[in-house]
């Protein structure tokens, strides 16, 4: 096993999608199914699940034995008049992360679908004017968050978001500073997007120091295909399942990060939201011995 890719989970795969859901797992409970499964480190997941206040969040994360990679915030970054409300949330966050002692936030774009309903709420195309708005954002978002906090700006692409097919990914990498902006490579919706998460790996590799690991199920892509549906949809079908199920085969992407000349974060994501109480901590017990078969995934791993 390696010390360069760091195994970690996070609330995603105990179906925890927002700050505060009556489907949703308690975040305590979360943080000691977490331990209780085999991880020593996690993302915090959306702003407001876990606890907000530095010092609380220290200690119940610390008491566990357990340690932080880096804060998940959602934001605006091709429309400029979002811009201060988005680095007003974003800064929250991101003094959160580096209070714990993170360095990594990954930053999701918003979504042109309905998280629940799957309505339409935007075109799911960007014109020219809004892919450079875009750049531009990301470019001076990510030197706010180095040069303040210390923190790398990881771009998450995402299903039913303007950076989802592997040409979009690559629009977004090519037309940003790698010195301010990195990617974080989410192996799951690569796949949804129809890209190739290994191929990314080695073209972009150093855009790449913190990855979302997850597994897409070929038949439930082929019906958002034909059925046009929303990523809501596709999870509540079960889209997203556990290794070695599903598409890309984790061994490959692991293979292929190990080329890697940096140390990355691999985060554990199975979006299971929503699902009963009792369904994620085996799914998370499982998955890592798994990964840890694959040679991903030492426990203590040292900060």
């Amino acid at each position: 096993m390696t010390d360069k890719l760091v195994l970690g989970s996070a609330p995603d795969s105990w179906g925890v999608w927002f700050p505060e859901d009556e489907h949703q797992t308690p975040w305590d409970r979360f943080l000691d199914e977490l331990t209780e499964a085999g991880y020593d480190w996690l993302e915090l997941g959306p702003y407001g699940y876990l606890p907000t206040d530095p010092r609380r969040l220290a200690d119940e994360v610390g008491r566990r034995g357990l340690k932080v990679s880096g804060g998940t915030v959602f934001g605006n970054l091709h429309r400029p008049d979002a811009w201060d409300g988005m680095l007003a949330t974003v800064r929250k966050v991101a003094g959160l992360t580096a209070a714990v002692g993170a360095h990594h936030l990954v930053f999701i774009p918003p979504m042109y679908r309905d998280e629940k309903t799957g309505a339409f709420t935007e075109s799911p195309d960007l014109d020219a004017d809004a892919w450079a708005a875009l750049h531009k954002g990301a470019d001076e978002l990510g030197r706010i968050l180095r040069d303040d906090y210390g923190i790398r700006l990881c771009l998450h692409s995402h299903a039913d978001s303007h950076i989802q097919t592997q040409p979009e990914i690559e629009r977004f990498l090519d037309g940003t500073d790698p010195d301010l902006v990195s990617l974080c490579l989410d192996t799951g919706h690569v796949a949804y997007g129809g890209g190739d998460a290994v191929d990314l790996i080695r073209r972009y590799a150093e855009r790449i120091g913190y990855v979302h690991i997850k597994q897409m199920d070929p038949d439930v892509l082929a019906q958002v295909a034909a059925e046009e549906l929303s990523f809501g949809e596709a999870v509540k079908r079960g889209v997203c399942v556990e290794p070695p199920a599903g598409e890309p085969a984790p061994a490959a992407v692991i293979d292929a990060l190990e080329e890697v000349d940096a140390r990355v974060f691999v985060i554990v994501e199975q979006d299971l939201y929503p699902c009963a109480p009792e369904v994620p901590l085996p799914i998370a017990r499982r998955t890592r011995t798994y990964l840890n078969g694959c040679g991903l995934g030492a426990r203590h791993q040292q900060a």
